[in-house]
């Protein structure tokens, strides 16, 4: 008897994303989508996947490359990438008066980050309305700072909602030049306006639903609200003055002490998991590269347009080490517990992403061997690529073929999330239960 093959929801999430970076990378290769008239195959791929896997990683500089048909198809990727495509197909579900079916319900929980069946219809909603409002007034502060700032009204415009969608969806594209904010490094409104679409775009829609409900009395939300909200604010400050700290002579040397607090700010809020640049990466010190690895690795929060190994994780590992030191049997915080899997997922996703990361170091070092392309160079566009943050030291345009192949399987990794791509693989075998006898072993 012949076994009926059966797709799992993350299977579903993994071939959805591998058919819309593909669709991307064809309609990116059409001639009218370049300036030059044609764009090879791995760079059309590479820009599809960056787009698609909100990372912001560019082999080909935006603004100069694609034709304004290119960057609309970029940014509609950007879109897709960032929402989730399960977020569409309901939406268009939703649109057309069609009931959305248990299975599909399971599909857009996983691809969304929703705890309950119930909240599928709410959340949709929710997603809509809050990414339609957010986005439409980071495009008007953006478009009237950028028409004031000398573009004409219609290249204002264009320019504000291009940056509104990309720092919504935390995808690094921008469509400024090579030097992405760089010129604005001294403008709060364009900084501070870009550093709120992130994290509004970071937190998860979750925490949004708490937000609607409850407003600001913090004591009604879910606990995931409360340690998205507590891990999110602590990563700032601590991110902004590490970075002050570090960078004060370096980066930030010719600057203002009030441009230097604001660029500390906004490279801690880009670096989770964004990729725009305010100053120049290649110029950070060492301490503070090893601060941005850091940051890139832990990303946005579960449910959102980040990625990474997400706040939620980081502060599971972190409450975990407080109660082993503490000699505690259990995780408490916020008065509740949490669950022992939740902790065991903790660790698999931060072992999976650091063994997948220093995995991609290896190889590309090996292959970049001949280049003066410094080892510095290579972690930090690895952990840009595996955070989907999209940060660079100006390597990318650089690399071999076989390097931007490698960061594609990255970023797409990055996007999907180990644990999703570990049960895409596994989720069609059946391993049978045994259970073994304890032996003690000695770590530490």
């Amino acid at each position: 008897m012949k076994r009926k093959f059966k797709i799992f929801p993350a299977q579903v999430i993994v071939l959805g994303f591998l058919g819309i970076i593909l669709l991307g990378t064809v309609l990116l290769c059409l001639p009218f989508a370049s300036a030059e008239g044609s764009t090879g195959f791995v760079d059309a791929l590479f820009t599809a996947t960056s787009a698609t896997c909100v990372t912001g990683l560019v082999s080909l500089t935006t603004a100069t490359h694609w034709t304004l048909f290119g960057k609309i198809v970029i940014l509609a990727l950007i879109q897709i990438g960032g929402l989730g495509f399960m977020s569409f197909i309901s939406i268009t579900a939703i649109i057309a008066k069609k009931n959305i079916g248990l299975q599909e319900r399971k599909l857009i929980m996983q691809s969304s980050g929703s705890i309950e069946l119930s909240e599928i219809y709410a959340l949709i909603k929710r997603i809509v309305f809050g990414t339609l409002i957010v986005e439409g007034c980071g495009a008007i502060i953006l478009s009237i700072r950028f028409w004031i700032g000398g573009m004409s009204f219609g290249k204002g415009l264009w320019f504000g909602i291009f940056h509104a969608i990309s720092a919504f969806c935390n995808a690094g594209f921008d469509i400024l030049g090579a030097e992405s904010f760089e010129c604005y490094q001294s403008d709060p409104v364009v900084l501070i306006t870009v550093s709120l679409l992130i994290i509004i775009g970071g937190i998860g829609f979750l925490v949004w639903g708490d937000f609607t409900k409850h407003g600001f009395k913090l004591k009604n939300y879910r606990l995931h609200s409360k340690l998205v909200i507590v891990a999110t604010a602590v990563l700032l400050l601590g991110g902004t003055l590490l970075l002050y700290l570090t960078e004060n002579s370096f980066a930030f040397a010719h600057m203002t002490e009030g441009e230097k607090w604001l660029n500390a700010f906004f490279q801690s809020v880009t670096l989770r998991t964004a990729g725009f640049a305010s100053v120049n990466q290649a110029t950070l010190s060492s301490g503070g590269t090893v601060v941005s690895c850091i940051f890139m690795l832990i990303g946005g929060s579960p449910g959102s347009t980040a990625g990474g190994i997400k706040t939620i994780t980081f502060a599971v590992m972190i409450l975990n080490a407080i109660a082993f030191a503490r000699n505690k049997d259990s995780v408490t915080v916020f008065k509740k517990r949490i669950e022992p899997s939740t902790i065991k997922h903790a660790c698999a996703i931060i072992a999976i992403y650091l063994a997948a990361a220093c995995t991609v170091i290896v190889a590309i070092a090996i292959i970049e061997g001949g280049k003066s392309i410094s080892l510095e160079d290579i972690v930090f566009e690895v952990f840009s690529a595996v955070g989907t943050v999209g940060l660079t030291r100006g390597i990318t345009p650089l690399l071999a073929t076989a390097s931007k192949l490698l960061l594609c399987l990255t970023m797409f990794f990055g996007r999907m999330g180990g644990l999703t791509l570990l049960l895409a693989i596994a989720e069609n075998h059946n391993f049978a239960k045994i259970e073994r006898p304890y032996e003690k072993i000695l770590i530490g």
